[in-house]
């Protein structure tokens, strides 16, 4: 069931995406060559703590096959597109960081992903990472009443098709309210026109990632979590969690008032 949200909900639910916007700019400036990824984790499990707010991620099990997951965030290095775990890995000057943050507070949920260079960045990093922005960009402002999920979609496939970027459509966007993964998904590729109409209140995780070789395959380690591109190409990852409004798009994990 999909459930459009009221404008003092959409505040409450904006204040849980303050933390997530906290909780990613911590990340970043502890992010450096020497840090373990573990170390990242327990940075963000401290803006957590301070915010009286709890994680969606950590102990998250979709599947009874599935390990709980370990971290309070997604840390995905390199060719690592999605769900990365917070081991004790040390980053290395080059690597490319995908962080993917959720909060709760007050019962209300956050989900938003960043990628950036640690260390000095690679060009063709830069390039893949502004695609990916770019994607995101574009599939918010898809997201307007009288459009349908498809235009979603298709805005972001868009980009990362003429990016030259590998996009699979098995993970992607979905909607966010009282839980992380609601009704409906939303592929990061799609045809306008077609789908769910978008009505004003619904609230969804944009969430473009995509691969850099231009393949669209991907391979999950034993753990159960870690999603690698298959060709060994490095990935990016970028996310908000996003409010359709009468007056627009409304980006509930943005840092500052939205």
């Amino acid at each position: 069931m999909i459930e459009l949200r009221t404008l003092g909900e959409l505040d409450a639910m904006r204040a849980a995406g303050a933390v997530v916007a906290d909780m990613l700019a911590a990340v970043r400036a502890a992010a450096a060559p020497g840090v373990r990824l573990t170390r990242l984790d327990s940075v963000a499990r401290d803006v957590l703590a301070d915010a009286g707010a709890t994680s969606p991620f950590l102990g998250y099990a979709p599947l009874a096959t599935t390990p709980p997951f370990p971290g309070v965030v997604c840390l995905s290095v390199n060719d690592v597109a999605l769900h990365g775990i917070p081991t004790p890995d040390v980053l290395e000057d080059g690597d490319l960081l995908s962080v993917d943050a959720g909060a709760v507070l007050d019962g209300w949920v956050g989900d938003a992903a960043i990628t950036f260079p640690v260390g000095t960045p690679r060009p063709e990093d830069l390039a893949l990472v502004a695609t990916a922005e770019r994607a995101l960009e574009a599939g918010i402002a898809a997201a307007v009443v009288g459009n349908r999920v498809g235009d979603i979609s298709a805005a972001i496939g868009a980009v990362g098709r003429a990016g030259g970027c590998g996009i699979n459509t098995d993970q992607g966007g979905h909607g966010v309210g009282r839980t992380m993964h609601e009704a409906p998904h939303v592929p990061n590729e799609g045809r306008a026109g077609r789908g769910l109409p978008l009505r004003a209140g619904l609230v969804i995780a944009i969430e473009p990632w995509f691969l850099a070789g231009g393949s669209d395959d991907y391979r999950v380690d034993a753990d159960g979590w870690t999603l690698r591109s298959a060709d060994g190409s490095r990935a990016a990852h970028v996310e908000h969690t996003v409010a359709v409004t009468d007056d627009g798009p409304r980006i509930l994990t943005a840092r500052g008032e939205v």
